[in-house]
């Protein structure tokens, strides 16, 4: 046996499709199994995943996840991983707990981040200090200051999960995957059930890291353009300090129910309004193990079939049925090791489940007799190969996208190729439904007509949940507490004061310098620049970026705003979702849908919304966009060109269907995504931007479309109105722009296609309707039924006479991994404590993420200023902040993404001249900027507002004086 540092080669395999070379290693000594992929990707990426099944709901492996990552033998500060956002070029850092496993992946293009980014995180999984006080901080703790005190949990984790558990969306997913798995691992809660967590004791922490954290329990990837041998050598200097032994870990197959079942749980809302809300109902089946490339192909591909579009006839039988207000359940899901497929509606009358049940079912019967449409599954086949080809994963390192694809089959002892190499079961599965019509409707009847494994789940509303839940918490703490002794209780006091001592004291100076880190020298000086040539072409502009794009053509077709009456702005968003789901003239939605997803790579909206870089006002956009092959370009501007002169507008049913989809899904993002709803509300009163932003996709956005449901029904006339105002306005290519992100040579073929789509529109005398926006600055607490706070403070900055400097943004990163983390997340126990600022309007925000306190929250904000004042910043420390913002200036990109950048700087006023200035800024950021900074701060805390969300009682808690504005969102 021929060894190479320690591994043994098993499996050689060049994956054409990806342009990789993989290589699937065993290292002897500890049994660690490692794939090391070859490519010339330079966004390099590295993971590591243990198998983590969680015996309980205390989540344990989540809580560790966390801990682990706080102080190592290697590394001896609180937070390495903290250490490293300050001081990283990383493009990618983080760690996640699945249902079964957890995996800590990081990411650069900087070839020596990389490997120091390695390194911190194989010292971190393998060595971890993991203390009582970890479990403590990152977990849960009894708090108590003084015997006196009221006792209360306290931990991040406890208080992330109380946000989790709060909202809708995510309650309803872990009841469906709980339902399916009875008495299983399945069935537990990986990331901890709020009522568990305290269950928890430091022995069964430190067990599950002894027992799960072990070489051969792993899987490693490593993915890019760095020396493959290197990688061998770097791994090697870790695991050869192991010993193979056996781990228990194995995830088995779920036992299999001989009749469907049915459950039905709670989700809590305003107790005054509880009649008011809706319930969701989802469908859910059990398939066979995720170990077949073949089948999870076919149903991939069936999936996509019967829910992804708005043609999909699942997915149309559901919405027109007007049972429920959007679609649940995304189809196929294979993040288990037993596929699912799930389906149901949200927004319905709870008495009406039954009906939707049955509809699904006889829908999919229907469906199994008659088959689907030729066309749909063409559409079907067209869009998951085009998606695998153009392996596209956004802001996601492509790396780690293959890293999870291939978790999905090699955590559970399977082939870690067998989902990445999709060539061989794409066209398996497209010659298949080549010559066999039948076989969409046998996979209907095998795996969910037939199948016996189905569960049903109603989520209702409960108007007295969160008081029984807070009543439950306060039991449990009175319980623990009146078994106390009167010691018990001093060394819980003993206890909090001790943890406040370690968050508080700072890590001594060498072990902070033991952390690696790059020099000013390795980091670039000039900003990088994305090519573009603008024109002028039949009054519109049109605009190129030439970037090798691997033959697609990434389209935006941008309408300007400023044309649109204030009053109509809502509807902007509404629009956009009418141009592909409404159908035009000439064919229905379902057909358009269809040729969408035959000829494209999809057509979609987005919005462009911003002050301008001058500050002479806003910028406001919306962009129907899209992509396609080269040969297909044709095709997919005679669908911009359809949509844009022939859409139908008049399908009163269809456009309640669209309005409801989005009503649902403004609603699923109140809880979510919370920091940004009272970030984006107190926007909305400082500047005009943020007003037409909370107009388009905000809070009154919210409001608007609960109003429009019912205007609908009682005057369509006028909405329909108002649609055909806002579509006459926008297609105007007097008012337009057009990006192109395509390389030179078929730019040549694209551009004659552009001129005459352009030349077909219409073009018309342009007046700016004023917008007037209506600035009210005011502090306001918006009430949901969430057990956690979203708290928001902040002021324009450049009304307090500060001038801009790159020097900001490396401030806001160190308040952000510095005074606000350890305020706002470690001791305060929130998950999220960050600050923003908006260089173009001067926005300045405070903002919490799933925050236990309000009060202490804003107290904590307004002692920022003095933070900085007495801050004594050590040259390694300023350095580490400035590269850090440096990898946030230069985070990666895909040829698109730059394509889309570049138009949004061109919109907004941005040159490339003003952004080097910027960057010239950061890297000469000083000590002293800091100091300085704190007046802008001091700013903030006498004159900022806030907005803050969270439940009732939080709310008018904190509002005793009569300071906030209450407002009933949910």
């Amino acid at each position: 046996m021929t060894l190479t540092h320690g591994f043994e080669l098993i499996r050689q395999e060049t994956i054409a499709e990806l342009n990789n070379e993989a290589r699937l290693y065993r290292h002897v000594k500890s049994g660690a199994e490692l794939l090391s992929l070859i490519n010339d990707d330079e966004n390099k990426v590295f993971g590591i995943t243990f198998r983590t099944p969680p015996a309980n709901s205390t989540g344990v492996a989540h809580i560790m996840e966390h801990a682990v990552l706080g102080g190592s033998r290697k590394y001896r500060v609180k937070e390495p991983f903290v250490e490293l956002l300050k001081g990283s070029l990383n493009t990618f850092l983080n760690a996640f707990t699945a249902a079964d496993w957890t995996t800590y992946p990081v990411a650069s293009q900087n070839l020596q981040d990389f490997y120091n980014l390695v390194d911190v995180y194989l010292d971190s999984v393998f060595y971890p200090l993991i203390t009582p006080y970890h479990l403590d901080q990152e977990g849960w703790h009894y708090e108590l200051e003084d015997l006196d005190d009221t006792l209360t949990y306290k931990g991040v984790v406890y208080n992330e999960m109380k946000g989790a558990f709060s909202s809708p969306e995510s309650l309803f997913s872990r009841y469906n995957q709980r339902s399916l798995f009875e008495d299983h691992i399945y069935g537990n809660e990986s990331g901890g059930d709020p009522a568990e967590i305290p269950n928890l004791t430091y022995e069964m922490f430190k067990e599950f890291h002894q027992d799960y954290y072990h070489p051969g329990n792993s899987r490693i990837v490593i993915y890019g353009d760095d020396d493959p041998e290197v990688r061998l050598r770097l791994l090697n200097a870790y695991l050869k300090e192991f010993e193979v032994r056996p781990v228990d870990s194995a995830i088995p197959l779920a036992k299999r129910f001989s009749d469907p079942k049915h459950f039905t749980f709670p989700y809590s809302v305003d107790d005054e309004g509880a009649s008011e809300h809706k319930g969701r109902v989802q469908v859910n089946w059990l398939l066979p193990e995720n170990n077949d490339p073949d089948l999870t192909m076919a149903l991939s591909i069936l999936s996509y079939a019967l829910v992804s579009t708005p043609a999909s006839p699942l997915r149309k039988a559901l919405i027109d049925s007007g049972l429920g207000e959007e679609l649940t359940g995304g189809g196929l899901m294979n993040n288990l090791r037993e596929l699912v497929f799930s389906v149901g509606l949200k927004g319905i009358d709870c008495r009406q489940a039954s009906d939707v049940e049955t509809l699904i079912l006889e829908t999919l019967t229907t469906l199994a007799e008659q088959g689907l449409e030729p066309e749909m599954i063409e559409a079907a086949v067209n869009s998951i190969e085009f998606q695998l080809r153009e392996n596209n994963t956004g802001r996601f390192p492509r790396g780690l996208s293959l890293m999870l694809r291939a978790m999905t089959t090699w955590i559970h002892d399977g082939d870690p190729l067998a989902m990445l190499a999709y060539e061989a079961s794409l066209n398996t599965g497209k010659d298949r439904l080549a010559t066999d019509l039948a076989y969409p409707q046998e996979l209907i009847r095998a795996h969910l007509l037939d199948n016996p494994h189905r569960t049903t789940v109603l989520l209702e509303p409960d108007g007295e949940l969160a008081q029984r839940i807070s009543e439950e918490e306060q039991a449990r703490l009175d319980d623990a507490r009146e078994a106390m002794q009167q010691s018990d209780l001093q060394a819980i006091v003993d206890n909090t004061r001790a943890l406040r001592l370690v968050q508080e004291t700072p890590d001594p100076a060498e072990a902070l310098a033991s952390i690696p880190t790059l020099t000013m020298n390795d980091l670039d000086k000039q900003s990088r620049v994305i090519p573009i040539i603008v024109e002028q072409v039949h009054s519109g502009e049109l605009l190129f970026h030439d970037l090798f794009t691997n033959g697609i053509v990434y389209l935006d077709a941008g309408l300007n705003l400023d044309q649109l009456p204030a009053k109509l702005l809502p509807y902007v968003n509404l629009i956009g979702s009418a141009f592909t789901g409404m159908g035009t003239t000439s064919e229905d939605y379902v057909k358009l849908s269809q040729r969408i997803s035959t000829k494209t790579g999809g057509v979609w909206h987005s919005t462009i919304i911003s002050t301008k870089a001058d500050r002479s006002g806003a910028t406001a956009w919306l962009l129907l966009r899209g992509k396609a092959t080269i040969s297909q370009s044709q095709a997919l501007l005679d669908i911009f060109r359809d949509v844009l002169l022939t859409l139908r507008l008049d399908d009163r049913e269809r456009f309640r269907q669209i309005v409801l989809e989005a009503k649902a899904g403004e609603e699923a993002g109140l809880v979510n995504m919370g920091h940004a709803v009272v970030r984006n509300r107190m926007a909305s009163t400082l500047n005009e931007a943020g007003w037409i932003s909370e107009k388009i996709d905000g809070l009154d956005y919210w409001f608007f479309l609960n109003e429009l449901v019912e205007k609908i029904e009682s005057d369509w006339p006028a909405v329909l109105s108002d649609l055909q105002n806002v579509h006459r306005i926008l297609v105007n290519r007097r008012n337009m722009v057009i990006n192109v992100t395509l390389d030179n040579e078929n730019f040549g073929v694209v551009r004659p296609q552009i001129v005459s789509f352009l030349y077909e529109l219409p073009a018309q005398d342009s007046s700016t309707d004023s917008w007037q926006a209506s600035l009210t600055p005011i502090n306001e607490g918006l009430t949901i039924p969430a057990r956690v706070n979203y708290v928001a403070k902040g002021a324009n900055l450049y009304e307090s006479g500060y001038e801009l400097n790159g020097s900001i943004s490396v401030i806001t990163k160190y308040l952000g991994t510095t005074w606000l983390w350890e305020k706002v997340r470690v001791q305060g126990g929130a998950y999220g404590g960050f600050c923003t600022f908006d260089r173009y309007s001067g926005f300045f925000s405070y903002l919490s993420y799933r925050d236990p306190n309000l009060t202490t929250t804003l107290d904590n904000y307004d002692g920022t200023a003095a933070f900085l004042r007495n801050l004594n910043l050590n040259d390694d420390e300023l350095v580490k902040s400035i590269i850090g913002t440096i990898g946030t200036l230069d985070a990666y990109q895909l040829p698109d993404a730059k394509g889309y950048s570049s138009l949004t700087r061109h919109l907004v006023g941005v040159s490339d001249e003003s952004r080097q200035k910027y960057r010239d800024q950061v890297l000469a950021t000083t000590a002293n900027d800091f100091k300085l900074f704190a007046e802008a701060l001091d700013f903030v805390k006498d004159n900022g507002l806030v907005v803050a969300m969270g439940s009732a009682e939080a709310i008018n808690a904190a509002n005793e004086s009569k300071w906030l504005k209450v407002t009933k969102v949910l």
